[in-house]
């Protein structure tokens, strides 16, 4: 598939030139010297909504528009020994509903604190009843737009909290348990969590992947008109590898700390988390590669730039170079000698043949000229070179 072709069909809608990209996250609010596990939640980020789905091997429940009150009261989204609860909060715009849901199930203040302040890198916290994993989910339809997620993994139950922005990419998970398809509704809430960090770490081959379609077309470009001006979006691009760089690779140490935890991660999961590390590897080979690329072809383009400009200078010399002699011969016959003075004075002036004569010297001047830098490999390509350039025909 072509570049342009795989351009058509790429998930992401927005040129490269508009890509607002979020290089810091957002700014802690806690005052310097503030109580630990104190809570200030982001003024612009929106109410959280509440969202409960309760499963097991046999049966299925789901609230969306939950209330407070029903997830931490109703018995029937309790979790329980035979079935996994997943509550899902989207907004962190109510720092006491999170404070709230907490102490509901016994939730550590310093984790919340990591909540509400979204800026927090890949990592895992193990505390006495509960894990806790923070990751960035790439958002499904814009480049370079993330937002922190927080997982709290308990025997069998897995609470997220989502800074709110619209949309997420779990909903093939949700469609899975829905659907009793896969292994999900079979197993722990383990294997929960690795679905939802295999969801979010798997969003980000698509982002790399425009990347890559992006870099293909410049290098086209490039071999097609070295004069094309492309420093400025492989500067761009770049910066935007770096970025999804300095997010992926923390998620490597995070899951392996998620598979040498022993009580709340099973056997079995880990099997599929080691799957999920292995993506995490792909996609750090693939930004390391195409880093290195970009530098390659902003070395190209400024080379091709150079070597542009080197073969218009050549050009203007060879073509001043042979009008010297001309200017020199037309120079010498434009001098206003006496003929009447002195026989010596510019005879051919009065010769019949003369001015044939000096376009022929001109003429020959340019002939003699064009051989000379066609044969030293001034103008053109060299003998030697065009031997080189030539394929070998194959004989039997």
């Amino acid at each position: 598939m072509s570049p342009q072709a795989r351009e058509e069909v790429n998930p992401f809608t927005t040129r490269l030139s508009h890509v607002q990209t979020r290089t810091s996250f957002i700014h802690r609010r806690t005052a310097p010297g503030e109580v630990p596990g104190t809570l200030v939640a982001d003024p612009s980020s929106p109410e959280p909504t509440f969202e409960i789905i309760k499963y097991s091997t046999d049966t299925f429940q789901e609230q969306e528009n939950a209330s407070l009150k029903t997830l931490i009261e109703a018995p029937e989204y309790q979790p329980t020994d035979d079935s996994v609860t997943w509550i899902n909060i989207e907004g962190l715009g109510d720092a006491s509903a999170v404070e709230a849901l907490g102490k509901a199930f016994n939730l550590h203040p310093l984790a919340l604190e990591d909540v509400v302040n979204a800026h927090q890198r890949p990592k895992l916290e193990a505390y006495d009843n509960v894990i806790y994993v923070v990751t960035r989910m790439p958002h499904p339809e814009t480049l370079n737009d993330t937002e922190q997620v927080s997982f709290f993994l308990g025997s069998n139950f897995l609470i997220t909290f989502q800074e709110g922005t619209p949309g997420d990419v779990f909903e093939p998970v949700r469609n899975r348990i829905r659907e009793n398809k896969g292994r999900i509704r079979h197993t722990n809430a383990s294997y929960l969590l690795y679905a939802l960090l295999d969801t979010a770490i798997d969003q980000y081959f698509p982002q790399v992947e425009y990347y890559v379609d992006m870099l293909e077309n410049i290098e086209d470009r490039i071999l097609k008109h070295p004069h094309a001006e492309v420093s400025s979006e492989l500067h761009t691009i770049r910066r935007h590898l770096l970025f999804l760089h300095r997010l992926i690779r923390p998620l490597q140490d995070m899951l392996s700390a998620i598979m040498r935890e022993k009580r709340f991660v099973d056997d079995d999961t880990r099997v599929y988390l080691r799957d999920c590390l292995d993506h995490t590897a792909q996609l750090m080979d693939m930004l390391d590669t195409y880093r290195d690329v970009s530098t390659q072809l902003m070395d190209m383009a400024v080379s091709a730039a150079g070597q542009r400009m080197n073969e218009i200078m050549k050009f203007l010399t060879v073509m001043s170079s042979i009008f010297i002699p001309l200017t020199f011969i037309a120079g010498v016959y434009g001098m206003n000698f006496d003929h009447s003075v002195s026989p010596y004075n510019m005879p051919e002036l009065k010769w019949v043949y003369g001015y044939p004569f000096c376009l022929f010297l001109m003429a020959v001047s340019v002939i003699v000229l064009i051989v000379f830098f066609r044969v030293r490999g001034w103008l053109g390509i060299p003998d030697a070179d065009r031997r080189i350039t030539q394929p070998t025909v194959y004989k039997p």
